[in-house]
């Protein structure tokens, strides 16, 4: 029974690292502290069938990406954490600022004139 292997870059594994890196970004902008970040793949679906890139990525910690529950955790109840934390795409903007990465054609032009960036 052969393992299916998946082939990651040196490009995609230096930016999984450098956002996990970042630390909880919600935690962040709770002023919370920095927290042990896990990496949370960015789609714009939750139906989406399709797995996101490893580009559109944000770091979150266990709790806010798995355990902590309703309304904390987004896979708990993607919909009121989004309401309460943050949208995903601007949780994404913010990651892709803080690391001084390009921006991309996708970014809502509200986050770009948030953080100056032009579009």
């Amino acid at each position: 029974m052969s393992e299916k292997r998946t082939y990651r870059t040196k490009a995609k594994q230096q930016h999984l690292r450098r956002v996990a890196a970042l630390s909880c970004i919600v935690c962040r902008n709770l002023k919370l502290g920095e927290t042990l970040g896990e990496i949370h793949h960015y789609c714009s679906s939750i139906w989406s069938s399709v797995c996101a890139s490893n580009f559109r990525i944000i770091p979150l910690c266990h709790i806010h990406h798995r355990t902590g529950g309703y309304g904390v955790a987004i896979h708990a109840g993607r919909h009121i954490w989004e309401v309460t934390l943050g949208t995903k795409s601007g949780l994404l903007a913010q990651a892709i600022y803080e690391l001084g990465e390009v921006v991309e054609e996708w970014m809502p032009k509200c986050f770009a004139q948030k953080w100056g960036v032009a579009v």
